[in-house]
């Protein structure tokens, strides 16, 4: 694939960042995708490895390899062709995804990887440019009725998968706008909502309706939504966020990563939002060193906090991963972000015991170092420490899906709170309440927004077939 030897001679080239300082004072996206010929370039590096591990790595099996060739050979509309075949949402990914992929490139177990994100970054925003993004409207309509609840990467999938084939598709989401956690999760910097835009529109040529302010288990009652559709999709996401609770829990100052993160994406929309969270001049404290934990980072920054730190309670991750021992899965790394070069101190092995505060308001946090010995977090003795916190982020993850929307359908629970549904060959995506089926987040767990693409096609495919005998959908 590519040019036979270009992996020996081009080098890795990354996408660039417009300046910190630029960049800090606006929610634009910042990233610089390849020009033409450098895309070119990374598409010659890859390699013809015989197995392309990189397909197994990627959720949804993007064809990578064709779509590097294709780039290589300068045929951008053929390599979105087979780009689309495997993702419905190539600009979602080619933004916001890990690349899993790059972890599992062949090339990585002695070299840098093949840059796969920043060429499928380069392959969409292309194919829009030249406006050979359209509707895929079905020829024929088959009168079934189907309701997706969740309006997030799964529940877009699946919906465009199966009005694709002519299915009826209502897209019903809680909130005000369509887009789940990808509208108000993450920060506009990093991902812009046009993106969700452009694709409701193309969504809407193909037949999708599209309900907001839709609560179900509120006020849209599970019962009326069985009586009414023909099958039912549950893509809601995992939305119950981990706590902490230790004392001082109560002080005002404390705050839900994604209550924060969510207001700023809906000023950033224009909506007035009252008592908006804010960081300015503050002393900010993340705790959780994740994804989530990096995007309060990075709006504090652009708040104008007068200082951030995140901790994170796991040890420090080694700088480079022992590729002999990882490849092809993905490695445990220090992964530092965009946001973190913006400003913030990093701590790691690190516990937060209590909150202190003022006339209700949080002013310090206690926290104290450990370790891990046999699976135990131990604290050390004496090293407990306080640092001033005026704004806390709590981003340790999510647990569950929201319970109230799996108990209105009345569906089977696994042993951490999601909707139980297997992946095998019997009863695929299909719950414990017949023509509810559930994908995403809110059957697998939090995870990545490739994985969420992956089920809502597959649940797509698997719903389609409860209808119609057989289907013509891909896996």
């Amino acid at each position: 694939m590519g040019k036979p030897t270009g992996f020996m001679e081009f080098s890795r080239l990354d996408e660039g960042y417009l300046p910190v300082l630029d960049r800090v004072r606006n929610y634009q996206e910042f990233v610089l995708h390849l020009s033409d010929q450098d895309a070119k370039t990374q598409g010659a590096r890859c390699m013809d490895c015989g197995i392309p591990f990189c397909m197994s790595g990627c959720p949804i099996n993007n064809i990578i390899p064709d779509w590097n060739d294709l780039v290589y050979r300068q045929d951008w509309r053929g390599a979105i062709d087979v780009l689309h075949s495997t993702n419905n949402f190539p600009e979602f990914t080619g933004r916001i995804c890990p690349a899993p992929c790059e972890a599992a490139c062949t090339l990585n177990i002695n070299d840098n990887a093949v840059g796969i994100k920043s060429i499928e970054h380069a392959i969409i925003d292309k194919a829009w440019e030249n406006g050979w993004v359209t509707a895929q409207v079905p020829a024929h309509k088959t009168g079934k009725t189907i309701a997706v609840v969740g309006s997030g990467p799964a529940g877009m999938a699946a919906a465009q998968q199966l009005a694709r084939v002519g299915h009826n598709v209502v897209l019903l989401e809680k909130n005000d706008r369509i887009g789940g956690l990808l509208r108000y999760g993450i920060p506009d910097f990093k991902f812009d909502k046009s993106h969700i835009d452009k694709r409701m529109e193309q969504m809407r040529l193909e037949g999708v309706e599209f309900r907001v302010n839709q609560n179900v288990g509120g006020n849209v009652s599970a019962e009326e939504l069985l009586k009414t559709f023909d099958a039912v999709i549950l893509a809601a996401g995992a939305e119950q966020p981990r706590d902490l609770q230790i004392p001082g829990r109560e002080l005002a100052g404390i705050h839900f990563a994604m209550d924060y993160l969510t207001q700023q994406n809906k000023v950033v929309a224009g909506d007035s939002v009252p008592d908006q969270i804010k960081s300015t001049d503050l002393h900010v404290v993340v705790i959780g060193g994740g994804d989530t934990g990096s995007d309060c980072v990075g709006t504090s920054n652009r708040h104008g906090a007068a200082t951030v730190s995140q901790f994170e309670i796991m040890p420090q991750p080694p700088e480079q991963e022992n590729r002999l021992l990882t490849w092809p899965n993905w490695p445990i790394k220090l992964r530092t972000s965009s946001s973190h070069d913006e400003g913030c101190e990093r701590d790691w092995a690190v516990v937060t015991k209590r909150f202190e505060g003022e006339n209700g308001q949080v002013k310090k946090l206690i926290a104290a170092r450990v370790e891990w010995q046999d699976g135990k977090m131990v604290e050390l003795p004496g090293s407990e420490f306080s640092m001033p916190a005026d704004r806390v982020f709590l981003a340790m993850g999510f647990v569950s899906p929201i319970q109230k929307l799996l108990d209105a359908f009345g569906v089977e629970k696994d042993a951490r709170g999601n909707a139980k549904a297997t992946t095998d060959e019997a009863g695929c995506y299909a719950t414990s309440v017949p023509k509810v089926f559930a994908a995403g987040d809110v059957r697998r767990g939090q995870s990545l927004v490739v994985w969420a693409i992956r089920e809502g096609r597959q649940c797509a495919r698997e719903v389609d077939a409860f209808l119609m005998g057989r289907s013509d959908l891909p896996r």
